[in-house]
C-alpha cells in the first residue's frame, strides 16, 4: 500500500512510521519538523520512505502525494489545549480545515483513518463514555478534532480512533503529556503539586496507537470499520490524578505528590471510557501503565533538550 502520512515525524508519527514500514508499505510523510527533533533519520535509508518538508495548509504540494495515496493518516495537527489556545487560526485550519480539504478530495476507494481524541467527551459523569455518548468538547483543540471527525465519518471509507491521553517514549518525545509529565517530575524533582486530583481519564501507550492503524488497514474491509468511530485505551488504565501519582510512586519511592487546596486545573476533562467496541473487533493494547512509567523513568536518566512541551 502507499500510505500517506502528515505530521508523520511527530510523537505519534515517530512510532509510527517505522511500523509501516516494517510491514513493506511505500510512506509519503509530510511535516515542517518545526521542533528541529531528526525523528525519522534513523530510517532514511530505507527506499520506501519519502520525506518532503512543508506545511499540510500547501494544498498545490500537498495534492500529487494526496491523490496517489492509498490510504491517507492525518496526524498533522496541533495537538493539545494550549497550544491550539495560543494560535486560534492555526488550529482551525490545520486540525479541522486540512481534514475537510482532505475528505472532500479523497476518491471513495481511498482509505482515511484518523487520530481525534477522547477529550470530546468532557465531563462523562459516572457512567463509562461509549462511541455513542454525546460528544461535549471543552477545549477548542477538542471541538476542532470533533469537527475533523465528522468529516472523516462522512467519507465512504473513513475510520475514526478516539484516543486515550498518550503516553511513553518516542522519538520525538513529548513531556506535556499528563503519564509523561508527572513520570517526569518524579524523577527530576522528585515532588508534585496535583490540581484537581479527582479529575479521571484514560491511558494509551504510543506503541498501541500506532499499531491500531495496522489492525485497521489489515481487518477495515472484513470487520466493517468504515464509518466508524472507536475508542482506543487500557480498559485497565482508567484513572484519577491522584491514582496515577500513586502508580508512579510505586516505581519512584521518594516521589511526594500533594493535592493544593485551592486553583484550578485549566484542562477540565474528567470521564471514565469503555473500549469495548474496539476490542470486540480484536485488538487489545499490549503495554501497561507500569511498562510505560518503567520505561520513561530510564529515559528520564538521559538529558533533554527543549521543544519537548507542545505549549
Amino acid at each position: 500500500m502507499r500510505i500517506l502520512c502528515t505530521g508523520g515525524a511527530g510523537y505519534l508519527g515517530a512510532v509510527l512510521v517505522p511500523m509501516l514500514l516494517e510491514h513493506g508499505h511505500d510512506i509519503d510523510v509530510v511535516d515542517t519538523f518545526q521542533h528541529k527533533m531528526p525523528s525519522l533519520l534513523a530510517h532514511c535509508h530505507n527506499t520506501r520512505l519519502q520525506i518532503h518538508n512543508f506545511d499540510v495548509r500547501d494544498w498545490r504540494r500537498l495534492r500529487p502525494l494526496f491523490i496517489k495515496s492509498d490510504i491517507i493518516i492525518p496526524l498533522a495537527a496541533l495537538v493539545g489545549a494550549p497550544l491550539c489556545d495560543r494560535d486560534t487560526w492555526a488550529a482551525e485550519t490545520i486540525n479541522a480545515g486540512t481534514i475537510k480539504w482532505i475528505c472532500e478530495g479523497a476518491e471513495k476507494e481511498q482509505t482515511i483513518i484518523y487520530p481525534n481524541t477522547n477529550s470530546g467527551y468532557g465531563t462523562g459523569g459516572t457512567k463509562p463514555c461509549t462511541e455513542d455518548s454525546p460528544i461535549n468538547p471543552l477545549s477548542l483543540y477538542a471541538r476542532t478534532k470533533a469537527n475533523a471527525e465528522n468529516a472523516v465519518l462522512n467519507h465512504p471509507q473513513g475510520i475514526s480512533f478516539r484516543f486515550a491521553t498518550l503516553f511513553g517514549c518516542s522519538p520525538r518525545m513529548r513531556l506535556d503529556l499528563l503519564v509523561n509529565d508527572f513520570t517526569y517530575r518524579a524523577v527530576r524533582d522528585r515532588a508534585l503539586t496535583l490540581f484537581e486530583g479527582s479529575f479521571r481519564r484514560n491511558y494509551l501507550h504510543v506503541r498501541d496507537a500506532a499499531s491500531v492503524f495496522l489492525f485497521a488497514i489489515e481487518n477495515a474491509e472484513e470487520k466493517k470499520m468504515f464509518g466508524e468511530a472507536f475508542n482506543v485505551g487500557l480498559s485497565s488504565a482508567n484513572l484519577n490524578k491522584r491514582e496515577l501519582c500513586q502508580k508512579i510512586a510505586d516505581h519512584v519511592p521518594e516521589f511526594v505528590y500533594n493535592e493544593a487546596p485551592v486553583g484550578m486545573d485549566k484542562d477540565k476533562r474528567d470521564y471514565i471510557v469503555s473500549n469495548a467496541k474496539i476490542q470486540r473487533l480484536g485488538y487489545l493494547p499490549k503495554h501497561t501503565l507500569d511498562d510505560g512509567i518503567q520505561e520513561l523513568i530510564k529515559a528520564f536518566a538521559m538529558p533533554l533538550e527543549s521543544g519537548y512541551r507542545n505549549t
